[in-house]
């Protein structure tokens, strides 16, 4: 077993702890630093960025080849951590627990933690088990004064964690399975921006994803859980094939093809399409077409026949009367209008 210590500061000096045992190169590409390794100890990375209003993202896409655990002091720093694994699973437990106490967090459930100062916070990862995760790591004080401005939107419960900058609490919340903070998370690694523009829309997704993770609490304190007899392999199937959909976005597809397809129940592709997206499946698949096309026609020169036709509907007045009725433009207005804004830059 590999053990590692950390009693750091930062984000920053974390992962320097973690590279001073399992080696490794640390390179820094606009203001966003990644822990490049391959070696008999681990293979993959781990990245972070710091923003200024008291925030930080690190992301894990690493295999370790024994298992591993991180005692991490929080004498020093000691944040709210937002967590989120899209592949793989890992453990956490409080110094104060019995060794036998590790809680898993699973892969898609969304996870919130955090010690109280001078407390030992335990962190275990699997051997040879791909690890996808997210965390967000919120430090209060800075947090408070720059972003929590309208904390009565929180839950008392969450509100008082924010609140607690001397950090006297201990705090743990396991919540229920969330495929949508998959999607943010996915869309941040598809990225292609530079500079000053990738730090910007990272951090759009971090505020995203870090409200995904506070509204799910308030739903759920509130006795809101997401009802379902789903399977998480039978979410994860639902997701898989969005992701198809959007590919041949243009394919007449049906509810039985996708039913036969899946080996889903028509009702349980309604359920999960309804959980996980809050549509049915015909309303996704025409918000899906609608959202490419409204890409395609500010970004393309195809006209407007041309679009309807790439994206699978065979009626341009169908298609207009739909778009204006998401958008509140039809589709001609919205291509001048981008037009117009073209020629006046």
């Amino acid at each position: 077993m590999i053990k590692i210590k950390v009693d750091a500061q930062d984000t920053s000096e974390s992962v320097e702890q973690i590279k001073d045992i399992i080696g490794g190169e640390i390179e820094e590409r606009w203001g966003q630093y990644t822990l490049n390794v391959s070696n008999d100890k681990a293979n993959g990375i781990i990245r972070f960025i710091t923003f200024d209003w008291g925030v930080s993202l690190l992301e894990l896409d690493i295999t370790f080849f024994d298992e591993v655990t991180i005692e991490v002091d929080t004498s020093n720093f000691n944040p709210i951590s937002f967590y989120y694994c899209m592949e793989g699973y890992c453990g956490h437990k409080f110094g104060y627990q019995p060794e036998d106490e590790i809680k898993i967090m699973e892969q898609y459930q969304s996870v919130i933690l955090t010690n109280r100062d001078g407390g030992i916070t335990d962190r275990y990862f699997p051997k040879d088990v791909k690890i996808s995760q997210s965390v967000i790591q919120v430090r209060r004080k800075p947090f408070l004064r720059k972003r929590l401005n309208q904390g009565e939107e929180l839950n008392k419960q969450l509100y008082r964690v924010f609140l607690d900058t001397d950090h006297e609490k201990v705090f743990a919340y396991y919540g229920s399975y969330n495929l949508k903070i998959a999607d943010v998370m996915a869309e941040i690694k598809k990225i292609k921006a530079k500079g000053m523009v990738r730090i910007m829309m990272i951090e759009g997704y971090v505020y995203q994803i870090l409200s995904m993770h506070m509204i799910q609490h308030n739903k759920e304190v509130q006795n809101r859980r997401p009802q379902t007899n789903l399977l998480k392999r039978e979410l994860k199937t639902i997701r898989n094939y969005v992701k198809k959909i959007e590919k041949n976005i243009a394919k007449d597809f049906s509810l039985e093809d996708i039913s036969a397809e899946t080996g889903l129940t028509q009702a349980k592709l309604q359920e999960g399409f309804k959980l996980l997206y809050n549509k049915t499946v015909t309303e996704y698949i025409r918000h899906a077409r609608l959202e490419l096309a409204r890409d395609y026609i500010s970004t393309t020169e195809m006209n407007i026949s041309e679009v309807v036709y790439s994206i699978g509907f065979t009626s341009r007045s169908y298609f207009s009367k739909i778009f204006k009725e998401k958008y509140g433009i039809s589709p001609s207005e919205f291509k001048n209008s981008k037009k117009s804004v073209v020629l006046a830059s």
